[in-house]
């Protein structure tokens, strides 16, 4: 059994722990907010747009260019797959204009609920308020990592999953970037590609 260490309890986080849990690992999640899943509560007008129910190829064909770099983690869980995930853990979905999958309550609360139970089912560990400062390494290897607080943790695989820099106020503050570049990585710079239109008069 392999010591997993998941930084971040959004979305990703969740279910990469539930993911790897589920294949027999020991897994901590940190997350340095106050809760799991804080972006999520704000989602889709506090709804959560879970995901779309229009068919893969007509997804694919909707984007612009290089589709085939999306194959691998489309067809390794679907919108099909998400929506029997959520459903058979006792959380109804309904799909709405536009092809889009809702919880039935229109709470995004019972997503995160959703999720979280899966991680007690699974025996996953964690720890909130938990800021991650660096993943440690062992010549090439990754080996744990460092807390703000400067305790160190081990670990056999550490997975990030800390999202962008899309909304701060939720958390989305660039950490895993600034880790994985500390680690040699190369980052792309990011550039917003989901934002509001903003009309102003000729007299502001």
């Amino acid at each position: 059994m392999s010591r997993v260490i998941v930084i971040g309890g959004g979305a990703a986080g969740m279910m990469a722990a539930a993911a790897a849990a589920g294949k027999g690992h020991s897994v901590l999640l940190l997350e340095k907010n106050e809760k799991l899943g804080k972006k999520i509560y704000i989602t889709g007008k506090g709804r959560c747009n879970l995901t779309n129910a229009c068919d893969v190829q007509e997804l694919f064909d909707s984007v612009v260019s290089n589709p085939r770099f999306l194959y691998s983690a489309i067809y390794g869980f679907d919108n099909t797959a998400v929506q029997d995930f959520f459903e058979k853990r006792g959380c109804p979905l309904k799909t709405e204009r536009g092809n889009r999958v809702f919880p039935v309550s229109d709470h995004s609360s019972d997503i995160i609920r959703t999720l979280a139970d899966e991680l007690e089912r699974l025996g996953v560990q964690i720890r909130l308020r938990t800021p991650v400062k660096e993943i440690l390494t062992d010549g090439s290897a990754v080996c744990g990592v460092c807390l703000d607080s400067g305790s160190r943790l081990p670990a056999d695989a550490v997975i990030l999953c800390t999202g962008g820099l899309s909304y701060p106020a939720t958390g989305s503050t660039g950490d895993g970037l600034r880790m994985a570049e500390q680690l040699g990585h190369t980052i792309v710079f990011c550039e917003p590609s989901l934002v509001p239109f903003n009309n102003f008069s000729e007299s502001q």
